[in-house]
């Protein structure tokens, strides 16, 4: 069986305020699941409420032991790189290194956030090139040359794995060139050939096949909560809500079904290739999807 985490309540709805984020990591934790994980944006969409990421997982790391605290995925074109080494380098001793480092380049939809920080989108896959390049050396306190000045940060860190995310030719590029992990989203009949893609690529520099992580989004029966499916339907397609997601794609997007369904989608993931499934929840009380997907993953 895959190694199963899930994506914390850090967003939601226009109007409404995020979940106890803290409270779900620790029963997260409590339910066995490998890690707990949060999205990443300055401005989600056309501003619905989110909570930044990285003290959300500061947050998290004092409440928890064991669970593994991943980012998926640090938007770094939008931050000065040594910001994120620095903050990194933080959560990796606040936690006891548990942290998964996602890290991409960011989509079109958010475009406010490129403009509160006026980062140029043109040079977002330059910048996070340059990102993938840098953290390893600052976050292990390694003297790194930057705009023609030497900086070692301090103290030290264990580097977290280093997973990329996308799914552009130039994502998969960078997860060959530098990932650990390449996190992707696709059906289980289309990772098998992704997977022999990055695993060439990463062959031609040298390097190891990067561990795949997948997301999958649920709504799993057994919870009263759990609204309909032409309300699901509606919440991902909302162009200024929390997926955007276009009408086409949303029909499918969804796993839907008892937890025997979702542990037999599981099983496919694994089939296929996939090391870890990052379970998003798209509808119902988070607690008990949770308890189900639990149910489901053992």
């Amino acid at each position: 069986m895959v190694d199963v985490g899930v994506v914390l309540p850090t967003m939601t709805v226009r109007g409404e305020l995020p979940g106890d984020v803290t409270a779900a990591a620790r029963h997260a934790e409590e339910l066995g699941f490998e890690s707990v994980w949060v999205v990443d944006q300055l401005v989600a969409g056309t501003g619905v409420p989110l909570l930044d990421s990285l003290m959300s997982l500061a947050a998290v790391a004092a409440v928890t032991e064991r669970v593994r605290l991943g980012l998926g995925v640090l938007v770094v074109p939008l931050r000065p790189v040594v910001w994120v080494a620095k903050q990194v380098a933080s959560l990796q001793h606040l936690s006891g290194d548990r942290v998964l480092l996602g890290v991409g380049a960011g989509g079109d939809r958010h475009e406010q956030s490129w403009l509160a920080t006026d980062v140029p989108r043109r040079e977002r896959g330059r910048r996070t090139e340059e990102a993938l390049r840098l953290l390893p050396d600052l976050i292990a306190g390694r003297s790194t040359r930057l705009r023609q000045t030497d900086i070692q940060l301090s103290p030290a860190a264990t580097v977290p794995p280093i997973i990329v995310g996308g799914m552009s030719d130039a994502a998969v590029r960078r997860a060959a060139a530098y990932g650990d992990g390449w996190y992707l989203l696709a059906p289980p009949e289309r990772i098998p050939a992704l997977v022999d893609r990055v695993r060439t690529l990463a062959a031609e520099h040298g390097r190891p096949q990067p561990a795949i992580t997948t997301n999958v989004m649920v709504a799993i029966d057994g919870d009263p909560s759990l609204p309909d499916r032409a309300t699901m339907l509606r919440t991902l397609t909302d162009p200024d809500g929390l997926f955007g997601m276009p009408a086409e794609f949303a029909e499918d997007a969804v796993v839907t079904g008892a937890p025997a369904v979702i542990a037999e989608h599981l099983s496919r993931l694994a089939d296929s290739g996939v090391e870890r499934v990052v379970v998003t929840f798209v509808g119902g009380d988070w607690n008990r999807q949770a308890e189900l997907l639990a149910h489901a993953s053992r």
